[in-house]
């Protein structure tokens, strides 16, 4: 008889979004979660991932947790050392495959807001903003948001744009300049995977995590969101997924050291 395997809810959004990620391919990450999930694919199944780094760090074998997108860390055995403007150059040449960010609010067609809460000229909360997330999101193929599966932030209206979605729905995107083909692609929460349907863009849920109905989901989302006749059990989190996350990449516990 095997025994149960415990884990956290964020072990689990970070097993369920690093296992999105494809090997060979490129992937421009944002500060916190997205670094977990995507250390994690590098040391599992996608060892050849090229990881970029908004400083400027490419193709890091980064060895535990950066604090940020600017640590020393990022540029740990990196092919290049890089800027700023030479790694957003890079994605607006069509060079990087995914955009990998988290935000506080997310509406149907994959718009996220990191700014504020409020109207933007007298906000009730501010937050860091954008950083590189208007950059990430516009220019690379595909972009993954890891977040929390909240009523308040899965929103009909986010309060402020800060990395364009598909806008209003199909075709937003490209009537505005961004590259026709490109847009948001995964959003992994604490409770499931969702993605987007192919003709209207609108967010679709795809699986649900072990111990999630499908039900809690759509209690916890403050829009309708497509539900598809047969929605997956999203895959546990492994022994050593687990052992990786804990002791290679997060040993100080800044993100795993959370409670279920």
């Amino acid at each position: 008889m095997t025994s149960k395997i415990e884990y956290t809810s964020v072990e689990m959004m970070a097993v369920a979004a690093s296992r999105v990620l494809e090997d060979k391919k490129s992937v421009f990450v944002g500060t916190g979660l997205p670094m977990l999930a995507t250390i994690l694919a590098q040391k599992t199944h996608a060892p050849e991932l090229l990881i970029v780094f908004e400083a400027g760090g490419v193709g890091p074998q980064v060895p535990t947790l950066p604090l940020s997108v600017g640590d020393s860390r990022t540029f740990y055995k990196a092919v290049m050392a890089s800027s700023m403007c030479d790694v957003v150059e890079a994605a607006q040449a069509g060079y990087v495959d995914y955009g990998f960010l988290g935000g506080a609010q997310i509406d149907r067609y994959g718009n996220l807001n990191a700014t504020c809460i409020g109207p933007y000229e007298k906000p009730k909360v501010i937050f860091p903003g954008s950083g590189g997330a208007n950059d990430v999101g516009s220019l690379c193929w595909r972009t993954i948001t890891i977040m929390r599966h909240e009523r308040r932030r899965f929103v009909e209206k986010v309060d402020f744009i800060t990395t364009p979605g598909y806008l209003t729905g199909s075709g937003a995107r490209e009537s505005v300049g961004l590259p026709r083909g490109s847009g948001p692609y995964r959003v992994v929460t604490d409770m499931g995977v969702l993605g987007f349907e192919e003709k209207t863009k609108r967010m679709m849920l795809l699986s649900v995590h072990q111990g999630v109905t499908v039900d809690q989901v759509v209690n916890n989302t403050g829009f309708e969101l497509i539900i598809p006749e047969k929605v997956e059990t999203t895959p546990l989190p492994t022994v050593d997924e687990l052992r990786l996350l804990r002791e290679e990449i997060d040993p100080k516990g800044i993100y795993t050291g959370e409670t279920k």
